[in-house]
This record gives C-alpha cells, sequence and structure tokens, in this order.
C-alpha cells in the first residue's frame, strides 16, 4: 500500500510549479539588475579615469613648457595671446612665448576637458620661484569639481 501512495506522489510531481518559476526568474532579474549597475558604474569610473590623465597630461605639458621658458616669471600668470611664436617669422621674446604657450595650453584644455580652467600661479618669494599650476573640470555628480594641482620650482637661467 505504501509502494501505491508513493507511485501516486511521484506521478503528481512532475516538472516545476509555476510559483518556483516565477521565484526563478525574480532571483536572475535581482541578478541582471546588479550587473547593469555595475557596468554603468564601471563606465563612469572609465570616464572620470580618462579625465583625470588628460589633466595631468596638460599639467605636465605646461610644466615643460615653463621650463623651456624660465625667465618668463609671471607673465604666465597671464591670459594666452597667439603672438605668431612658433611659425619662425616672429621673434618672440619670453613675455610673448609664455602667452602662447597658454593659449596652446588653454585650447587643450577646452578640447580634452569638459568646461576645463587652467591656471598658474607664480610665487618669485622663495628660491628658487615656484609655479602652481591647477587643472580643474566639471563631471556630472561631482561636488566640488575635479582638479589636479602640482607644484615646479623653475630656476631661471
Amino acid at each position: 500500500m505504501m509502494l501505491i501512495h508513493q507511485n501516486r506522489a511521484l506521478r503528481r510531481q512532475r516538472g516545476f510549479s509555476l510559483v518556483e518559476v516565477l521565484i526563478a526568474l525574480v532571483i536572475m532579474s535581482v541578478g541582471m539588475l546588479g550587473i547593469a549597475g555595475l557596468y554603468v558604474h564601471s563606465m563612469q569610473a572609465d570616464r572620470t579615469s580618462m579625465l583625470r590623465h588628460h589633466a595631468v597630461t596638460l599639467a605636465g605639458d605646461v610644466a615643460d613648457r615653463i621650463r623651456a621658458n624660465p625667465r618668463a616669471g609671471i607673465a604666465y600668470q597671464g591670459g594666452g595671446a597667439d603672438g605668431n611664436c612658433v611659425s619662425g617669422v616672429v621673434n618672440c621674446d619670453e613675455v610673448a612665448m609664455a602667452g602662447h604657450d597658454i593659449m596652446l595650453w588653454e585650447q587643450q584644455a577646452d578640447d580634452t576637458l569638459p568646461t576645463g580652467d587652467v591656471e598658474i600661479i607664480f610665487d618669485d618669494s622663495g628660491v628658487p620661484p615656484v609655479y602652481t599650476i591647477n587643472v580643474t573640470w566639471t563631471e556630472p555628480g561631482a561636488n566640488p569639481p575635479p582638479a589636479f594641482s602640482i607644484v615646479i620650482p623653475v630656476v631661471p637661467n
């Protein structure tokens, strides 16, 4: 008799019930949402990394330009101007070359950083004088805006 009851129970228990299928679907949906969230977070981190790389590159570029033109001093604090210094037609002095460097640097910041802003602060109170190079830009959800800053000493020739 017991064998008959077991056979009947086995015949009734074929396949999955609808509740089991729905539970499995909910569990898989939660997992897929987690994966999608992780993917979005990864893309945001990748963008932040790329923008920080551009900021470091820009700061290094202007630091090299300052080291190549060490006697310009406070001229690097001003605004940029196209002095036609690179074409070879005009013989530019240190101040004109600094203006040209800043103009090129500001163009690069506009091209590579969203609302990128660049600033140079010259401090000649110490020996050697130092330049503080600040690069800022905007990123969605970042408060305060991200920034990169370096300080370089430059010995005038």
